[in-house]
């Protein structure tokens, strides 16, 4: 019998959940959850789905839920769900702050349920190929610059996009960073729109972050560093590069074949997984908090920076 699947919040996520629920071999689309009405008749209409307004409502019609609500909204929806005994995947970060994260790592842990939060890259296949590959990661130079949208603007770029390649280099290395210097620019929003970041972990490995929602380009990638090898990974094209410096220092190259399989639906395959056979998901809540501080570690010091900077421009240019 298929999973009884609910998307709480129809928004742009949202729409995309509903999607592959819908295309889904292990799940059915039970409902859609909308604040909105009309929003949540529209998307339910395209799946055959029950809308609803409201999370009382999904009492014994759902096994477990999709939460693709803003960021601020994660904790009340997650904690709602998860008392009333549904696994939930959360749309990441896993919350706007680390008591939210706890609460809700918490209340899941309390009734013994799933949470799930959506890092979607950890399920890229070049990502997953390339975690294979890793042996001891000294340099990592990654770029995620998006044309500017709308969308997710109640937080900063920081949570929005770099937290993707945070995540990544968290598990790679399997440690945190020593040492977080970082620098940002507000651009067409009221947060920070533009980031660098330079990692510093014990054992001497560096990372180096650019994460950008006002880029005149689509870039998404990541260079990695390690004895003897160079890997080069596109995130959107989903491939991998591999150069390996043999004996006499001759340079091989190798580019394995990698399946190009919907991370989205890998995410929820994934999910439907942790769920029918109860089992701790790769991207839990624990390991999405550790992201969440290390990210807002980065906003303090971003923020540290900034006053630096305007008390030089108080200060003027002296000769």
């Amino acid at each position: 019998m298929k999973l009884r699947l609910a998307v709480v919040g129809a928004g742009q996520f949202g729409r995309n959940h509903c999607r592959v629920i819908h295309e889904s071999e292990r799940a059915d689309l039970a409902a859609v959850v909308d604040i909105d009405p009309a929003r949540a008749a529209e998307v339910a209409a395209l799946y055959h789905a029950l809308p609803l307004t409201g999370l009382r409502e999904l009492s014994g019609k759902v096994d477990a839920a999709v939460v693709a609500v803003p960021t601020s909204a994660h904790e009340e929806v997650g904690v709602a769900l998860l008392d009333a005994g549904i696994d939930i995947l959360v749309e990441k970060p896993i919350a706007g702050d680390l008591p939210a994260a706890t609460r809700l790592i918490e209340t899941a842990d309390r009734h013994g349920r799933i949470l799930q939060v959506g890092h979607l890259e950890r399920f890229n296949p070049a990502v997953v190929e390339l975690e294979r590959r890793v042996t001891l990661p000294l340099f990592f130079e990654i770029h995620r610059l998006n044309r500017f949208s709308p969308r997710s603007l109640d937080v900063d770029v920081v949570l929005d996009l770099m937290i993707h390649d945070v995540d990544i280099v968290l598990a790679l290395t399997r440690a945190e960073p020593q040492e977080i210097r970082a620098a940002g620019i507000s651009v067409l929003s009221g947060k920070v729109d533009l980031a660098n970041v330079r990692f510093q972990f014990l054992n001497g490995c560096v990372a180096n972050l650019t994460a950008s929602r006002v880029s005149t380009e689509q870039v998404r990638k990541l260079r990695l560093f390690q004895p003897q090898q160079y890997l080069s990974l596109d995130y959107e094209r989903r491939d991998l590069a591999i150069f390996t410096v043999g004996e006499g220092r001759q340079i091989g190259f190798e580019k394995p074949a990698i399946a190009k399989d919907e991370p989205l639906k890998l995410q929820l395959d994934a999910f439907v997984e942790c769920v029918e056979k109860r089992n701790p998901p790769k991207c839990s809540g624990a390991g999405a908090r550790l992201t969440l501080r290390v990210a807002l570690s980065i906003l303090d010091k971003i923020k540290e920076h900034s006053e630096i900077v305007s008390q030089s421009l108080v200060a003027g240019w002296k000769q």
